[in-house]
């Protein structure tokens, strides 16, 4: 008669395991006899991330991946572990944390010298709050390169890192670019025209602008705000059809056909910037457009760049929404280890990794006496 099949899903609750190391000790009994010193034998104990710690890398995997991936604070995964009968205090685990993030040092670094070999970099920066700071607004930076996810054949690696400073400050970013000449892209902050950069302007904050002018208007109305609104969809209309082009292919489209609509944004500026009067919105976006002009049709030049910066905005947008929930930083030695292991796992994420397979493996390796750091870099790591 035959038989019916189904499938039914069910959750298994994670288990935590005690791994014991037992060392015998050795000693020779010939030796014993003939000599007043009895020389002993002993393995050396396994290389953890934490010297004479409990937490193995795995463990450190889960808080790790469970605060800076998944946004859980660590009151939280306190009581979590409390449900299995464990109790690990989150300043515990905050120690553990910090000195995980240490041991990424090597790594973040050896990926910034990769990100700033790029010809082409994302940067932005979003507050945050430090308890124990005298500055009332810190800052995280945050610096991209190639694409939200892997890409076959591209040629420009997955990397994102981010950058802690109590301060906003232009140095912030001209030192850690240290430099760099290459393409830059940002939004209109002063603080970027300080670098050695060639800035490539952001039509998403651009449009926002015109977005937030529209809707002074009223509903129903159409006003001035639409005709930029709708050339400013015409442009992302042809990134959207050229996306999968070649690099030659995009630059040769743009232009044939943003080119000239370009030209119209630049006549309705000319015409109206100066006679624009009431709507402090649309005025506010205008002067924007005109003082970023020149950054805004830089994509033009190379089939390389973006349109917009939202490669960055949404790198940075895991913190962001990570903030949320823990809301601040105590110290500032734990925003740079926040920034340490954002950076980790949000690089993890862009080259197609899962987040807590790459740091148990790099745990793993980072804590014998002479890692191998290109070893663990996204696109070389075998797990």
């Amino acid at each position: 008669m035959g038989e019916d099949k189904s499938e039914k899903l069910e959750f298994i609750p994670a288990q935590i395991k005690v791994i014991e190391h037992i060392r015998p000790k050795y000693a020779c009994r010939h030796c014993d006899k003939s000599s007043t010193h009895t020389p002993i034998k002993q393995a050396a104990m396994p290389a953890m991330p934490i010297n004479k710690g409990i937490a193995t890398a795995s463990l450190l995997a889960q808080l790790i991946t469970s605060k800076y991936q998944y946004g859980l604070p660590l009151y939280r995964q306190e009581a979590m572990f409390k449900q299995y009968g464990i109790e690990l205090s989150r300043q515990t685990m905050s120690s553990w944390i910090d000195k995980s993030a240490t041991r990424f040092v090597p790594l973040v670094e050896r990926l910034k010298d990769e990100l700033l070999k790029q010809p082409t970099l994302f940067a932005d920066e979003t507050p945050l709050k430090v308890v124990k700071s005298d500055k009332v607004n810190s800052y995280m930076w945050v610096y991209c390169s190639g694409q939200d996810s892997p890409v076959p054949n591209h040629s420009i690696p997955n990397i994102v890192l981010y950058d802690f400073h109590n301060s906003r400050a232009a140095t912030c970013v001209v030192d850690y670019l240290d430099g760099y000449r290459g393409y830059l892209h940002v939004d209109g902050y002063q603080a970027y025209g300080k670098t050695q950069a060639t800035l490539v302007g952001c039509w998403a904050h651009a449009r926002r602008k015109f977005i937030d002018a529209k809707k002074l208007q009223g509903k129903n109305k159409a006003g001035k705000a639409d005709v930029v609104l709708s050339l400013i969809q015409k442009l992302y209309g042809i990134e959207s059809r050229i996306k999968d082009k070649s690099i030659d292919e995009k630059y040769t489209a743009r232009q044939a056909d943003s080119l000239p609509i370009l030209n119209k944004l630049n006549t309705w500026l000319e015409q109206n910037q100066r006679q624009l009067v009431g709507n402090s919105k649309l005025i506010e976006a205008a002067n924007y457009l005109a003082n970023q002009w020149h950054k805004l049709i830089r994509y033009l030049d190379d089939g390389r760049l973006s349109i917009d910066n939202n490669r960055a905005e949404r790198a940075v947008k895991p913190f962001v929404i990570g903030r949320k929930n823990w809301l601040f930083s105590q110290t500032t030695n734990g925003a740079h280890a926040s920034a340490t292991l954002y950076s980790i796992v949000e690089t993890a994420k862009a080259n197609g990794l899962i987040p807590f397979d790459y740091v148990n493996a790099c745990l793993d390796e980072l804590c014998k006496p002479e890692p191998d750091i290109d070893s663990l870099l996204p696109w070389n790591i075998k797990m």
